[in-house]
């Protein structure tokens, strides 16, 4: 999410719409307050807007960094896949 002054916004407010186009969420700031949040009209983004919007949640651009903080666990040997049973599941869940 990028963050733009007021002041930045007011002098070109096309550019940071087209940023918003684009997928971008930008948040506007005054002396460092968050006072306005852009978000997309529509994509994925578009679904959590009212939810940041509330600040209920935050986005965050997830990395590949990302996922060396994801806990990994060993499955022994023999036992069942786990996406499998995972995919068995919503197949049983959506039937």
């Amino acid at each position: 999410m990028g963050t733009i002054s007021v002041r930045e916004f007011s002098y070109n407010p096309s550019a940071v719409f087209a940023r918003v186009e684009k997928g971008e969420a930008v948040q506007v700031t005054r002396h460092g307050n968050v006072i306005a949040i852009l978000l997309p009209g529509s994509g994925p983004v578009a679904r959590y807007a009212d939810l940041v919007a509330q600040g209920k949640i935050r986005l965050k651009a997830a990395t590949t960094s990302d996922l060396d903080s994801l806990p990994r666990y060993d499955v022994p040997d023999g036992a069942p896949d786990p996406l499998g049973l995972l995919l068995a599941e919503r197949e049983d869940y959506d039937a």
